[in-house]
């Protein structure tokens, strides 16, 4: 025992030499009495000497220092004897004497500082002016030793030397340090994908609020732009859990910026950054991005032409490298360079259980799968040795895949390339992996092949398919490129192979039947297995991004043959996974004390017990909280962490039952969470709500994105069942989050509930409409929510609601620009707001405004809606004058197809109204000649005419005598004298009527003439004509409506005026 202790008490002394002095020959026999004995020396060592224990690094007893961390200690002890006892003058004259002699003693004090800056955030400020101060290079030795150690050893430091890591990083960008742009790029690398534990989610916002403070310096480094862009892309799809609800919002802002601002930067990434935003469409920032990229690319910048741009471009290794940790990335080298075929399971199951074990981990599968295809190009060398292959690393990548979503993904991530493949600018290593993985397959696992083969038949045209062409050209430029280099020889067997399905050979022959010529037969003695069914139900559909995971276990190429068994069929290798994660909520119960944390490890303990249970241990929480007088957010925010993670279930899925009745709903809202709610409501004012409860509900409102519409459920349940208004409450939440805005906070919380529950959501409208009327009523963008999410079955309910009088979504002061923000909404969209419109009682005046808005082509949702409100009113001056405002082309059939509708209602009452708008518009024509600003009111000749005209060409007009009303005829014929001869030339049609009916009107009147010798003369009517128009000019700008129409007379004659 002395000698063991005598051996290892300097802890500088390696373990190693331990072992080497008992495992030398002839100590075998004393392995197994020696060891115990060896390691408590080793601990007794550790615990003597923890002066010796590394600051910077967890490391294990069994691990000494590294040779930096010793240079660093040992820089740190050479400056401490140098400023000791100095002033800092005397210190700093000190330090440029000693960094002056040699480049040996600057870079010791230099390291020396960095040591400090890392370890002693009280010291880091001055450290770092120390070190700026001394710098000789531009601290172009720091960066350079900073990058190094977060490249190697990030993972491996202390949680407060990566808080001091960030603060150094962000003083040297604050002071733009020449080179710090590596650093940052580093520290951007260590952002893991698929990694949501506290640790990562810490690197990443963190880093992200760094980048965010500096922009103007970040817009300097394009390429970590980009790079920064990747990653924060990448990493939203894996923090869509409500948990992290705020974190995606700050990276969807982020991100968003960077591709509104600096587009052309952004687009180096190439094809990938089409998928990346992919993932992300549905988010609606996202959403805005794709429709402005499809349909408006020259609105993001002059130099982008569309997305065939961007997806001919291909990705830059770098790019794709950065989705990689250095530990990941370098156990990928190591399993494509050193590990033999046959010796890799062991790699394969340890890589699974360090960086695959966790639902949200899955979706590294796609960010390994690009590297391989991307980066990683084998030598010759390597591709005729034993070294397992790149397509057996995906292979096995696919076939464990426990995500349907990530192993869809994975399989576009593995043909990528190949979408719009150019032979000229193509890499053949890009697409061997994807045809060797079906290649090599086939005999040992046909399932693989044959979902990798549907795959690629469906992507082609579902992909995007306006370019569908250009993907079948560019897939079918691989094939034949990967003939051309000679990976495969021929196609045929893989193509034309009996052990696919009917249907799928079916769908191969009909994309690939150019390289399905060879029949390939099966040998007589052979017997042939069954046909693999793939079942063809939208599972790999492209559009959908859904895979069913693969369960069976990748093996070599000479593994023997296996028969698919028609007993168990396909969908074995189809089978569904659960998706959703047992949150961990121990790291935040860690973060409690006293006796809030005891009643939390019970809630713990209680979680499958009895939901009555439970909502009395919530109750006892209650209870300790109102008690306690120093709860606030540092209390509240692990106890509100702890308790959505435990509740996540409560908090997702259907909450509204079924059948809405006392019991259910009392049942319903009887939930833990609703206990924190009901202690909340207890006061009877607004304003009354315990202070320690409302920080609590506060956090858990930012902590949960289903917070917020779960408080609004039980604030209006518990109102229905008991009388009480109480959504006050909700308000007062709103106001003390982050936003303190109440309509941000609805239209969040809306969102969020039509993810999860629509009915509930229509269940909410009518109190939030009503309790909340002044800021919900003229609000679009929750009315957009409602109507974005709900059916035909619901619209149905809000309808009757609305009739009924328990809620009122419009109003007739707002009404208008309401309408008119609907009207980029959806169709189905728009139709709901227009159902719901009518059944409001609002009159149709209220949206007049909007009808000098509308196009035809452009809105036909809202110009069909308004056209049959309008055709259920009676025709006057009011109705009309919009009307003939608008264009008179025939491509606007609006004006024309509502003239019709009134002319056989009644088309005396209309014949009045034109006859006083065309007896005005030769008033107003002079004004708006006479005045070129004035704003045009009313209709002018040539508006009122073309209206006419097009009115004269309808098939209603047939059935009633309009064009022969006398009052019609007046209003025209004074037009006709006032009109110029271009106008008279464009509307001859129209005029040529009035001489039509100015001879039958002549034969009329000579006829009558015999009879009664009192007819007034021509040229008398012409002088009434002229003194009705004097009288009509001199008006004022409103219309004088005309005197109730009469009924129409079937007798009269066609143009007769005797009356």
């Amino acid at each position: 025992m002395c000698v063991c202790i005598y051996l290892y008490s300097p802890l500088t002394v390696s373990v190693r030499k331990i072992f080497q002095v008992v495992i030398s020959p002839g100590y075998g026999p004393f392995l197994g009495r020696i060891f115990p004995l060896l390691l408590t020396c080793i601990m007794a060592s550790q615990n003597i000497d923890d002066a010796k224990k590394s600051k910077l690094y967890a490391s294990s007893p069994l691990e000494g220092k590294d040779d930096v961390e010793e240079k660093m200690e040992s820089g740190y002890e050479a400056y401490t004897k140098i400023v000791n006892g100095l002033s800092e003058r005397e210190a700093h004259d000190a330090l440029i004497g000693t960094v002056s002699r040699n480049m040996q003693q600057y870079e010791e004090i230099t390291m020396g500082l960095m040591y400090i800056i890392l370890t002693d955030s009280s010291l880091a400020s001055k450290a770092y002016r120390d070190l700026t101060f001394i710098s000789r290079d531009g601290l172009n030795l720091v960066w350079n030793r900073f990058s190094q150690m977060i490249n190697e050893r990030f993972s491996r430091m202390n949680e407060t030397v990566k808080k001091q890591v960030l603060w150094f990083a962000k003083e040297m960008v604050k002071n733009s340090v020449t080179g710090v742009d590596n650093v940052i790029s580093a520290l951007v690398k260590q952002v893991a994908g698929g990694d949501v534990s506290p640790k990562n989610l810490w690197l990443a916002e963190t880093l992200l609020d760094l980048l965010s403070e500096n922009r103007a310096w970040l817009d300097k480094f394009p390429v970590l732009m980009a790079m920064v862009l990747y990653t924060y892309l990448r990493v939203i799809e894996d923090h869509a859990s409500p948990m992290f609800a705020n974190l995606r919002q700050k990276e969807v802002d982020f991100c968003i910026q960077l591709l509104r601002g600096k587009f052309m930067d952004c687009c180096k990434i190439g094809r990938d950054l089409i998928r990346l935003l992919q993932n992300v469409a549905r988010i609606p920032e996202f959403e805005k991005l794709w429709r402005d990229m499809i349909h408006k690319p020259q609105s993001l910048s002059p130099q982008f032409t569309g997305i065939k741009q961007l997806l001919q471009q291909r990705t830059p290794p770098k790019y794709l490298a950065c989705r990689l940790t250095p530990e990941i990335e370098k156990k990928i080298i190591f399993f494509t360079s050193k590990v033999k075929f046959g010796q890799q399971k062991r790699y394969q199951d340890w890589f699974q259980r360090q960086y695959l074990n966790t639902p949200e981990s899955q979706s590294l599968r796609c960010d390994l799968i690009r590297y391989i295809c991307c980066n990683i190009h084998p030598s010759n060398e390597i591709l005729s040795s034993e070294i397992i292959q790149r397509w057996a690393v995906i292979g096995w990548l696919l076939t464990t895949c426990t995500s349907n979503v990530a192993a869809s993904n994975a399989k576009l991530a593995l043909f990528y390339d190949w979408l719009l493949f150019n032979p000229a600018r193509g890499n053949i290593m890009d697409i061997e992996p994807g045809i060797l993985v079906m290649h090599h397959s086939m005999r040992s696992h046909p399932a693989i092949t044959a979902t990798l083969l549907d795959f690629l038949c469906r992507i082609m045209p579902n992909f995007y398919p306006p370019f569908e062409p250009q993907i079948r050209q560019g897939v079918m430029s691989a094939l034949r490129f990967i003939l051309e280099k000679r990976v495969l020889s021929t196609l045929a067997p893989l193509l034309v192979n009996p052990k696919l399905d009917k249907e799928l050979r079916a769908m191969i022959k009909e994309n690939f039947s150019e390289f399905c010529q060879a029949e390939v037969k099966t040998p007589k003695d052979a017997i042939a297995p069954d046909s693999l069914e793939v079942e063809v139900n939208n599972l790999d559909s492209p559009t959908e991004k859904v895979l069913s995971p693969l369960d069976a276990a990748f093996s070599d190429d000479d593994d023997e043959e296996r028969k698919i068994s028609p007993t168990k069929p396909v969908d074995v290798f189809f089978k569904l996974t659960k998706e959703e994660e047992e949150i961990d909520v121990k790291p935040f119960l860690e973060n409690l004390d006293g006796d809030i944390k005891e009643i939390c490890q019970h809630l713990l303990n209680q979680k499958d017990a009895d939901v009555e249970e439970q909502c009395e241990t919530v109750e006892n929480l209650c209870s300790v909280i109102l008690r306690s007088e120093d709860f606030d957010s540092d209390v509240a925010e692990p106890l509100a962490q702890f308790l959505c993670g435990l509740y996540n279930n409560h908090l997702t899925g259907q909450m509204l039952p079924d059948e809405i009745n006392t019991e259910s709903m009392e049942d319903s809202l009887g939930k833990p969470l609703f206990v924190i709610f009901r202690n909340l409501s207890q006061g009877n004012e607004e304003g009354t709500c315990p202070i320690q409860l409302l920080t609590l509900a506060c956090v858990l409102y930012e902590k949960h994105t289903n917070i917020g519409y779960s408080l609004l459920y039980f604030l209006y349940g518990s109102t229905r069942l008991r009388d009480e208004n109480k959504l006050h409450v909700y308000e007062e939440v709103c106001k003390n989050t982050d936003s303190g805005d109440l309509i941000s906070c609805l239209v969040k919380d809306f969102r969020a509930c039509q993810e999860e529950d629509v009915n509930l959501l229509c269940f909410l409208v009518p109190p939030v409409y009503t309790h909340f009327a002044e800021i919900t009523v003229p609000n679009t963008d929750l009315l957009e929510t409602i109507v974005s999410c709900i059916d035909s079955t619901q619209l149905q309910t809000l309808i009757c609601r609305i009739m009924q009088g328990d809620v009122q979504m419009f109003k007739k002061e707002t009404l208008a620009r309401v309408v008119e923000a609907t009207l980029k909404w959806e169709t189905f969209e728009q139709y709901c707001v227009w159902q719901l419109l009518s059944a409001h009682d609002i009159e149709v005046e209220h949206l007049l405004p909007v009808v000098s808005k509308l196009r035809y082509k452009d809105h036909p949702e809202a110009i069909a809606s308004l056209l049959l409100m309008l055709k259920m009113e009676r025709a006057s001056p009011e109705l009309l004058k919009p009307m003939l405002l608008r264009s008179f082309d025939n491509c606007d059939q609006f004006t024309t197809s509502l003239l019709s509708h009134w002319v056989v209602q009644d088309e005396q009452l209309l014949a009045d109204i034109f006859k006083q708008m065309l007896l005005k518009s030769t008033s107003v024509a002079k004004r708006l000649r006479q005045r070129q600003n004035l704003k045009q009111q009313h209709p002018t000749p040539d508006q009122l005419l073309g209206h006419l005209n097009n009115l004269r060409l309808t098939a209603a007009i047939k059935q009633t005598m309009f064009f022969s009303q006398e009052a019609l005829l007046q209003g025209l014929q004074h037009l006709q004298h006032s009109c110029s001869e271009a106008q008279k030339t464009k509307f001859s049609d129209m005029f040529e009527l009035l001489d039509v009916i100015e001879d039958l009107s002549r034969t009329t009147r000579s006829r009558v003439a015999k009879r009664s010798p009192s007819y007034s003369s021509p040229k008398s009517k012409k002088q009434i004509l002229a003194d009705e128009s004097t009288s009509e000019s001199d008006q004022d700008d409103e219309l004088v409506k005309p005197k109730g129409s009469k009924k129409r007379k079937k007798s009269t004659a066609l143009g007769s005026d005797s009356d």
